[in-house]
């Protein structure tokens, strides 16, 4: 049985209520405000506030019937069940209700030309092994070829040495690692970028993929009409002493998915030209790749630890 789908009647919204309706929906709302009082954390209590009247609000404003408050529960608790170490069902959830990215927007404010934030996602681990200036983060991953460069650099343009820039990706069947073996590593790695801020390594050509939607968030999507792909993209997590801490993402130009991505991560300014290159042309590095490839250069930007 599909539990999205509600079991009940639609209630009219903007129905006028009685005076009498009305003071028993605001006295809950103002009791469980003021159950908050005696929190002696300031930030926990702003929050816990904030979080009842916005959520009380939402309840009182679509007329939310028991049957949807009591499918939303389910949801929820199949959620927690499918989350494991190698997937996060409840970060999928933020992700395509767009409050990951939001999220990211409010805590990495704009300043100057630092390269812009986006998305974590669900597939980050923390043991990606350690690859050489101009390695290959693959490890035996399927996929077209790709020679990933650029500096990194603080908004003043001063490099950057020794930051570290760890990438990740999905092969080219759109799976990363953990979702085939929870212990196996590939099209991961991290690096450090030289005396100069120069970084460089061999990948793999994004493509498209769907996000996990054999759970109850690709439930969700497909009973709202909404696609599970993800746009093709790379990521980024970049940090150095010196600066903010960067995740971020590049996406090809020319993407079909592009700006309708399931987790709204698209920035136009990290959208960067992937160029395909022909069998038999020659690489930066000399490697022989048997079949063609593609080169994109990413020049990364870090705001200072205090913007």
């Amino acid at each position: 049985m599909n539990t999205y789908v509600n079991p009940e009647p639609a209630r009219p919204t903007g129905r006028g209520l009685s005076p009498e309706q009305e003071a028993v929906e605001s006295a809950l709302v103002e009791k469980v405000v003021a159950s908050f009082d005696a929190c002696g954390n300031p930030r926990l209590k702003e929050v816990m506030g904030s979080l009842t009247r916005h959520l009380h609000s939402f309840i009182r404003e679509v007329r939310l019937t028991e049957a949807e408050w009591g499918a939303a529960i389910a949801f929820l608790t199949e959620a927690g069940d499918i989350t494991d170490g190698a997937r996060q069902e409840f970060i999928l959830l933020s992700d395509v209700l767009g409050a990951s990215m939001q999220t990211i927007n409010v805590n990495n404010e704009a300043y100057q030309d630092a390269t812009e934030a986006t998305v974590f996602g669900p597939f980050f681990v923390d043991d990606a092994p350690h690859v050489e200036l101009g390695g290959d983060i693959a490890f035996g991953a399927p996929g077209e070829p790709c020679w990933v460069e650029g500096m990194v650099t603080r908004t003043d343009g001063t490099p950057l040495a020794g930051a570290r820039i760890e990438v990740w990706e999905a092969d080219e069947d759109g799976l990363y690692d953990v979702q085939y073996d929870a212990a196996k590593r590939s099209a991961r790695g991290h690096l450090f970028t030289d005396e100069n801020g120069g970084y460089r390594f061999w990948g793999i050509t994004p493509t498209p993929y769907p996000i996990p939607d054999d759970g109850p968030v690709g439930r969700l999507l497909g009973a709202v009409g909404r696609s599970p792909l993800r746009a093709a993209h790379l990521h980024f997590m970049v940090t150095h002493d010196d600066a903010r801490t960067l995740v971020t993402h590049i996406f090809p130009e020319g993407d079909p998915i592009g700006w309708h991505d399931s987790v709204f991560g698209v920035k136009q300014s990290l959208i960067k030209e992937f160029a395909r290159q022909p069998p038999g042309t020659p690489t930066p590095d000399g490697r022989a790749v048997d079949g063609p490839w593609s080169t994109v250069r990413f020049h990364i930007v870090l705001a200072p630890k205090s913007a």
